[in-house]
């Protein structure tokens, strides 16, 4: 006979989430796109706000879990386009919304305090009397070097991580960046919204003592069944050999050994990919 099972989904319907109230913003983390990261806290906000304030990058599969009637609001910036929604606009719209007694969920990719300005919008919204909650998701640049088979950190490879972006606000290399520092400092280097500045970077880095065969890999959609992930080294990269413009963007970009391990930690296969939650 067989045993049945109870409980799954189903038993935390009476589990004790904490009440999402009329004028509260929550800012929440979406993961680095697969819906299946998404975490049981930012799905409860999902099912209980009335708008979602969402970032470019929250994958619409996750949107689309929201009920019925949920209202949603585009606030995507890209990469210091002309036409991206000003930080100014995001922070006033969070605020007009929650002082008409909305229940604002503000939903980024990733982690909303990492390269997610997150820490800006709830500033503004300490400073006008609104009251908001944290909702940590799991960041791009980890979840996204976990699926193309790369650790963050092994005993045999490093010890630091460092995080960068790759443009300031006004989308352009951070000029007060010590290149040559970080080139020492990391053992491991994971950029963030750098694929423009690709080859500068790689210069830079090389310009600092980098090796010139360090591995330099690049991760285009991560977690979604369109993930790709590209493989070479900083000097071709640097020199132009690689071509970047067959990198599609979204893409975060991991400098260092750690990538060697793709060789036996590649498990997102294309049988993996066919699973629409990641």
């Amino acid at each position: 006979m067989t045993e049945q099972r109870t409980g799954g989904f189903a038993a935390l319907d009476g589990a004790p989430f904490p009440p999402f109230r009329s004028g509260e913003v929550w800012l929440a983390g979406a993961g680095p796109g697969a819906p299946g990261l998404l975490t049981l806290l930012a799905y409860h906000a999902l099912q209980a706000c009335d708008v979602i304030v969402h970032d470019a990058l929250v994958n619409p599969a996750i949107l689309d879990w929201a009920p019925t009637g949920t209202e949603r609001v585009s606030a995507g910036k890209r990469g210091g386009k002309p036409d991206s929604v000003r930080q100014t606009d995001i922070t006033e719209t969070l605020i007009s919304f929650a002082r008409k007694g909305r229940r604002v969920l503000r939903l980024k990719g990733g982690d909303p305090f990492l390269y997610g300005r997150g820490a800006e919008e709830a500033h503004a919204l300490a400073l006008a009397g609104v009251p908001f909650r944290i909702i940590p998701g799991i960041p791009a640049g980890i979840g996204g070097l976990a699926y193309a088979g790369i650790p963050a950190t092994n005993k045999e490879v490093n010890s630091s991580l460092l995080f960068i972006t790759g443009h300031d606000r006004f989308g352009e290399t951070p000029s007060d960046a010590d290149w040559q520092a970080i080139g020492r400092a990391g053992e491991v280097i994971v950029l963030y919204m750098a694929l423009r500045k690709a080859r500068e970077v790689a210069a830079r880095l090389l310009a600092g003592g980098r090796s010139a065969c360090e591995p330099m890999t690049f991760v285009s959609n991560a977690t979604l069944p369109r993930q790709e992930v590209h493989e070479t080294t900083l000097a071709r990269v640097a020199d132009g050999r690689f071509d970047l413009s067959t990198v599609p963007g979204p893409a975060l970009i991991v400098i260092g050994r750690a990538a060697m391990w793709r060789d036996h930690l590649d498990w997102f296969s294309a049988v993996m990919k066919e699973s629409p939650l990641g």
